[in-house]
């Protein structure tokens, strides 16, 4: 986890806290440090692809030890990554 600037601590990014995403989109998780996460810290950096939404939280199908996992996340703790085909 890297820390947040000074002038950034605290504050929220409403756009990222808002995005729309869809599915088959990939995505990356990077946990925002101001809201309190529900997945474990060792989910940050990851990458994998959303497979639909639940309430306001996303379910992405992430890889865990060699292992494919689904997480429910947070739209604001999610990054939309551009994949070369």
């Amino acid at each position: 986890m890297k820390k947040k600037s000074i002038r950034t601590k605290g504050k929220l990014q409403l756009s990222r806290y808002f995005q729309e995403l869809k599915k088959g989109d990939y995505v990356a998780v990077a946990r925002e440090c101001a809201v309190q996460s529900s997945f474990p810290t060792r989910l940050q950096g990851g990458t994998g692809i959303i497979e639909g939404k639940r309430g306001k939280a996303y379910i992405i199908k992430l890889k865990d030890n060699n292992k494919e996992k689904t997480f429910l996340i947070e739209p604001i703790h999610l990054k939309k990554i551009k994949v070369k085909q």
